[in-house]
């Protein structure tokens, strides 16, 4: 029953179990025979004896009836039970008839008031449309009616005038001469309105477009596949409590086939119950939906002793529900993350750490670990130790690996960048201290782009260099703009992205320097940071920054919308003392450096605890920078032990 590994040769190579084929040999060879030579082909379990089909009408024949007995009362004991799920699954099944029905009624009244406000809305624009044709035509017919007038009258003068003057005699025309040159010179010199007054213009311009798109989505179906018996809950605040102070727990919801949901709005409940007799103090913890398929169940208990934990899926417990919890005084509890933290120096320090005594955590934590891990020892090369020389680091920070093979690693206070192969061989270093283009003076994160250009995030110069793969120096980028810059990817658009730790905030640059966009400020929420540290770019070409402060991951889009966010602050799975160093494999896990619980953790892509890589053998001290190598180990700066580390990982 233990795991083995596959040899190189497959299943074929591994060793056979003698004793089983021995035996399978013996049963195949021999046959019993009962008196006189019946094969026996039958098996009393009552005598643990064989025997022939005779045997089975006399003394067994009643330890069959006792047997079948036996047997039928067991499977009738199951019918209360079968009862009570039918009953249970069919007020379910109810359930979602009459949710289904609601819904229906609230779709058709929705829909129903939305045609009466189009109903009434083109009502209005049809009067608006009649009152400005109304009072532009009015403009228009009067005048036009000045117009026709001012003809009627120059036409009827011009006739006049004409037929005196055909058929008048000299002694007429003489009479009314005065008279009509008056009235025609009156009428050369009138204004007539001749230009219009008004123009045609009436349109009636709708924008359908944005409200044919907001239609198509309009209304959206919220469920979930997540079922209470498969979901899971972890975090040391299920058994564990110190009064006065805030725990927190992660579920991770799944399917009834035990596979991850990766949406959120599930009815997650949680109560926290005193054992005592008599008490009926119930607490509700605070639930936070990560909208990811996992939640936060967050508590403060006030007084000591043991309680009950439930945490139900739509009124169903979840596996292990309910947890005792046991809770005490904070001086009885076991030493905190915050405690640790204390006694450790912030990391990028130019001061060394103070050496992190290892916190005895309960062997429940690792269970999931040594399942996940079986193998006793994944380290594969240690690499350095303190100076200053070739091969040797003094405060190593971000380490990056390249597609030829090479590992780069951001010697922080030796202010150099050291390249080495996958297998731990020095290869090159380069770099001078110094405030000047292509110097360094505090190199904190590093990433190798698609040309084989290594880029340098170098944290007291305030900008990101950028050298040929042989350490030739190219260019600088973010001056003027940066801060204190920590960690520095490439995206699939040979983007740069550079996490600023001072700024809290993160800066998108072209390859030639151009500012595409910016993202980020100081703070707790979706889009703010407290000490961002490093910086991964996944397959769908989103960002994942490490929250130092926040003790989280967060993911956004490539344009630096925010998608979701994973852990919390803890020592339990999926939670963080301070992460730092992140890495995507290609199947887009997540792979995390625990910087305070001196650990790396592994995700998958909605940010659901999957493992932890087997440090044991070899234990990290303050990690930081992580990467994935060419051939898929994982490496990692080990910045308290002055080295780096490659641990096997099985993706």
């Amino acid at each position: 029953r233990q795991t083995s590994i596959l040899p190189e040769k497959g299943v074929s190579a591994l060793q056979n179990n003698f004793f089983i084929t021995n035996l399978m040999e013996v049963r195949l060879l021999s046959v019993v025979f009962c008196l006189p030579l019946q094969v026996m082909e039958f098996y009393c379990e009552s005598c643990e004896t064989a025997m022939c089909l005779e045997c089975t009408k006399g003394e067994h024949r009643e330890h069959h009836k006792t047997q079948l007995k036996t047997q039928l009362d067991a499977i009738r004991n199951r019918l209360p039970q079968l009862t009570a799920a039918i009953e249970l699954v069919g007020e379910i099944s109810k359930q979602l008839t009459d949710r289904k029905n609601e819904a229906v009624t609230e779709i058709s009244s929705t829909f129903e008031e939305l045609e009466r406000a189009l109903q009434l809305r083109k009502t209005a624009l049809i009067n608006d449309l009649e009152n400005i044709y109304s009072a532009k035509q009015k403009v228009l017919q009067t005048q036009l009616s000045s117009l026709l007038q001012g003809k009627d009258h120059i036409q009827s003068s011009c006739s006049f005038t004409e037929q005196a003057l055909s058929h008048g005699s000299a002694t007429e025309v003489l009479m009314v001469q005065k008279q009509m040159s008056e009235r025609v010179s009156a009428m050369a010199r009138h204004d007539f309105p001749e230009r219009p007054h008004q123009n045609a213009h009436l349109d009636c311009q709708v924008e359908t477009e944005g409200l044919r798109r907001s239609l198509q989505n309009l209304g959206v179906l919220i469920t979930t596949a997540a079922v209470g018996h498969t979901s899971v809950a972890t975090g040391e605040g299920l058994r564990h409590a110190a009064t006065g102070q805030h725990v927190s727990v992660t579920v991770t919801t799944k399917d009834k086939d035990g596979e991850l949901v990766r949406t959120g709005n599930a009815a997650l409940r949680a109560t926290v119950t005193p054992v005592a007799d008599g008490s009926r103090v119930v607490t509700e913890p605070e639930v936070t939906d990560n909208k990811n398929g996992t939640y936060e169940v967050g508590y403060t208990l006030r007084s000591e002793g043991e309680f009950s934990f439930a945490l139900s899926l739509y009124g169903q417990p979840l596996r292990g529900s309910p947890f005792r919890l046991q809770a005490v005084k904070p001086s009885d509890a076991l030493p905190s993350p915050d405690d640790v933290k204390r006694r450790l120096k912030s990391p990028g320090g130019t001061a060394g750490h103070v050496r992190q005594k290892a916190v005895r955590r309960p062997s429940s934590m690792f269970s999931i670990k040594k399942k996940e891990n079986p193998i006793e020892d994944e380290l594969i090369h240690r690499v350095g130790t303190r100076g200053r020389e070739k091969g040797e680091f003094t405060n190593l920070q971000g380490i990056s690996a390249s597609s030829n093979g090479r590992v780069v690693v951001a010697d922080s206070n030796n202010q150099c960048i050291q390249v080495f192969s996958n297998d731990g061989q020095f290869k090159m270093r380069f770099g001078v201290r110094g405030r000047s283009p292509g110097q360094l003076q505090r190199p904190t994160g590093v990433t190798v782009d698609m040309n084989g250009d290594i880029i340098v995030a170098d944290y007291d110069n305030r900008w990101v260099s950028i050298f040929s793969s042989d350490g030739k120096f190219k260019n600088k980028i973010g001056a003027g703009r940066l801060l204190g810059p920590k960690g520095v990817a490439v995206d699939r658009n040979g983007h740069i992205i550079a996490v600023d730790n001072k700024a809290c905030c993160v800066f998108i640059f072209q390859s030639n320097g151009k500012l595409v966009t910016k993202f980020g400020a100081r703070g707790t929420s979706e889009r703010q940071f407290a000490g961002p540290h490093f910086v991964a770019v996944n397959n769908k070409n989103e960002i994942i920054v490490t929250d130092f402060h926040n003790h989280s991951v967060k993911v956004y889009s490539a344009d630096g919308e925010f998608l979701f966010k994973f852990g919390s602050h803890g020592e339990g799975n999926g939670q963080f003392n301070a992460p730092t160093g992140v890495a995507v494999d290609t199947n887009g896990n997540v792979i995390v450096a625990d910087w305070g619980n001196s650990r790396i953790q592994v995700f998958d892509s909605a940010g659901s605890f999957l493992s932890y890589i087997n440090t044991s053998a070899d234990p990290l001290y303050g990690p930081q920078g992580l990467t994935l190598t060419s051939d898929g180990h994982v490496a990692v700066a080990d910045s308290g032990n002055h080295c780096f580390k490659i641990y096997r990982y099985l993706q």
